[in-house]
């Protein structure tokens, strides 16, 4: 009898699309009856099991159309390597308030101090919340705009959008102007996430022209979060060990030769 009950159960929740729930039945049960729990307690127990594989699912499939290229969190960054970085200010960011209220944030910072970083882990964090997330760089985003605008595109439309290496490449008069639509649509509406090896006072040369650089960073800046990062590359840090090594073997066997 008990097996045709479970059996039942199964396809039920199979019927449901309960596929978690169906599947850990048995050790469900069989938890159950060893803790001698109430008809609630294992419902309760069931439950959650399903509850948790589908929110599994739902971040996978969130960060999965995000086009994240790593998954990076916060607890993985490095900030004893940038010690004049406030990790207050930066840690205040992943309570995401920024989002709702549609603020921006712009890292900048020479190559390699992990501004993509930071973006992907908020961007990570987003989706674990339930905003929609868009990941691109500057060189995919312009390729994208120059393509037939709708204004249902997902990088104008997602809650937050990643613009990872703004200035790695050169932007002429035509990108720059497709661009400031792009900040011009997402003004005050959406957030957007800038990464930049650029100080504002050098977009005036990256976008060719100075009013167009005026009147973007007069949107980004309006309502932002900005993060300066000083240091060096922490992608290089094992390199420079192995350059100091290398001189210093490169050095005795210099003394040895002369000592010869």
């Amino acid at each position: 009898m008990e097996q045709l009950i479970t059996e039942r159960l199964q396809e039920n929740l199979g019927r449901l699309k309960l596929s978690r729930a169906s599947e850990v039945l048995p050790n469900v049960v069989q938890q159950a009856e060893a803790n001698q729990s109430s008809y609630l307690a294992f419902l309760d127990h069931l439950l959650e099991e399903e509850v948790a594989a589908k929110e599994k699912r739902r971040i996978h499939t969130a960060m999965k159309t995000a086009g994240l290229p790593s998954a990076k969190t916060i607890d993985e960054y490095d900030f004893t390597f940038h010690p004049h970085l406030d990790k207050k200010h930066v840690m205040e960011l992943f309570d995401l308030a920024f989002i709702p209220k549609h603020e921006n944030v712009i890292f900048l910072g020479p190559p390699g101090v992990g501004k993509t970083h930071l973006a992907i882990a908020l961007a990570i964090k987003a989706c674990h919340h339930g905003f929609k997330v868009y990941f691109t760089t500057m060189d995919t985003l312009i390729r994208k705009l120059k393509e037939t605008q709708s204004k249902r595109k997902a990088y104008l439309t997602s809650s937050l959008v990643i613009v990872d290496e703004v200035g790695y490449l050169p932007v002429n008069a035509e990108e720059a102007y497709l661009f400031f639509q792009f900040v011009s649509q997402r003004y005050e509406r959406h957030s957007t996430i800038i990464t930049s090896n650029k100080s504002f006072g050098d977009w005036q040369e990256l976008f060719g022209d100075a009013v167009i650089a005026a009147a973007i960073l007069d949107r980004l800046l309006h309502h932002s979060k900005v993060i300066n990062i000083k240091g060096h590359s922490y992608r290089l840090k094992d390199f420079k060990i192995d350059q100091s090594h290398n001189h210093d073997l490169m050095k005795g066997q210099l003394e040895n030769h002369q000592n010869h």
